[in-house]
């Protein structure tokens, strides 16, 4: 029996607004409320409602044949707090149906795995509690940021207690093998590794309402029949994609909604077939060897590298620039500080700044909010030497402050010693009267 393993990710950024060289040092509020706001209200009303409503329905009528996983970063688990709560709640209620499973992530959607591993383990645990707190679930499995994947980093999340990884089916670390099996990591075989098949994730993330793909239209029956023309030694379709491909990539009048909906159905009373988790899946199915990934890969673009958000100086300078910071911010625990440190770090920061073109070109303009890479480059650091001032002059009122408290406390130790020896002396007098009365 073949596994289809459904995989959604969820996240958005908290966009900052325009932020000039004359702000800096002035004005220490970063954020586009209104755009990010709008953004999160439209992602509510065109996808994560009516997708989630929908499994609610195949739910009942599936029951546990449906099984879907799901990954959310803690940036966009603030925003749908502040802006669309009622999404919470009705993924809420498709946690209480047992047929989700939740994979953790980095809480910033960062790109901490690349620069700092004790950040990197900081912002896991925190995803990981706050899954918890909301859905009631201690994730198993994770996910990275955009997928990026490594040996090292593999063995990082095996440290960490995972059990396996999400990652993608890149074609220069698979060759001529196939993401229909499972692996393990090089390094630490216990953590078992899920390749994306990038293809059929694809057509449907981003070929289905094309008119001019050859494949077009794409029905359920179709993509089911490319399914049972795999190999039959291949026990796993992982089906992983952003969940904003329902309704907002792929809009509601693409039939998106209708196809996944089907799909699901199929798959589901597929005779040769069901859908699965990924916990379900290493439970169930036995690793056919380790996959070595010695240099990173991601699920972007056509090179399935790092080169959508380290693609070029500016980008590379930016990201330098900000973990440069890394040590300084351990010293704080202002809440304003904290917070802005992990918004800063998430990966669309430096994706704005892209300058690739041709084929990814259209994708990376899809999702910019500025005019040109360079804008995001000068905006972002604007950002970032502002907060880099807070934080210096922060430190420095830290460091007055311990100052201040170390003389006070050396004061009361004075002080103290004083009232001692004042008792020892008036001891000493009261001893010397008794001893001469006597």
């Amino acid at each position: 029996m073949k596994s289809v393993c459904l995989y959604f990710q969820v996240h958005q950024p908290f966009r900052h607004r325009r932020y000039r060289f004359f702000d800096i040092g002035a004005d220490h509020y970063y954020y586009d409320d209104y755009t990010n706001d709008a953004v999160l209200s439209k992602m509510a009303t065109k996808c994560y409602l009516p997708a989630n409503q929908l499994l609610l329905k195949l739910a009942k009528k599936l029951g546990s044949k449906l099984r879907v996983s799901f990954s959310f970063s803690g940036i966009v688990l603030d925003q749908l707090e502040l802006y669309a709560p009622e999404v919470i709640h009705s993924f809420q209620k498709l946690a209480k149906t047992g047929c989700v499973e939740f994979v953790s992530e980095t809480y910033s959607h960062s790109l901490a795995s690349l620069a700092n591993p004790e950040i990197f383990r900081e912002q896991v645990n925190h995803n990981e509690e706050r899954i918890f707190a909301i859905f009631g679930q201690k994730p198993r499995v994770f996910r990275n940021t955009e997928m990026i994947y490594s040996d090292q980093i593999g063995a990082r999340v095996a440290e960490m207690g995972y059990d396996a990884i999400l990652t993608e089916g890149a074609r220069q670390v698979l060759g001529w093998k196939s993401p229909g099996f499972l692996y393990v990591n090089t390094i630490n075989p216990r953590l078992k590794v899920l390749m994306r098949n990038f293809k059929l994730s694809d057509d449907i993330s981003f070929r289905f309402s094309n008119q001019n793909w050859p494949e077009y239209p794409l029905s359920a029956e179709k993509f089911i029949s490319w399914i049972e023309q795999m190999p039959w030694q291949e026990e796993m379709v992982n089906l992983f994609m952003s969940y904003e491909t329902f309704g907002e990539r792929q809009p509601k009048e693409s039939g998106i909604f209708l196809f996944f909906e089907k799909l699901i159905e199929n798959v589901a009373l597929h005779p040769a077939m069901k859908l699965a988790t990924p916990s379900e899946i290493i439970a169930e199915i036995q690793p056919v060897s380790a996959v070595s990934v010695p240099n990173p890969v991601s699920w972007a673009d056509e090179e399935r590298d790092l080169t959508a958000w380290q693609g070029n100086e500016m980008q590379v300078e930016a990201f330098r620039k900000l973990y440069q910071l890394a040590d300084i911010v351990k010293l704080n625990t202002d809440p304003a500080l904290l917070r802005d440190w992990d918004y800063l770090q998430a990966s669309d920061h430096f994706f704005y700044m892209s300058t690739k073109h041709a084929s990814d070109g259209e994708v990376h303009r899809h999702y910019n909010p500025f005019s040109s890479p360079y804008e995001a480059f000068i905006n972002y650091m604007n950002v970032l030497s502002d907060f880099a001032f807070r934080l210096n002059k922060q430190n420095d009122n830290q460091l007055l402050n311990d100052e201040v408290m170390t003389l006070k406390k050396r004061l009361e130790e004075k002080e103290l010693k004083i009232r001692e020896l004042e008792a020892d002396i008036l001891s000493f007098k009261h001893s010397l009267k008794t001893k001469m009365k006597s």
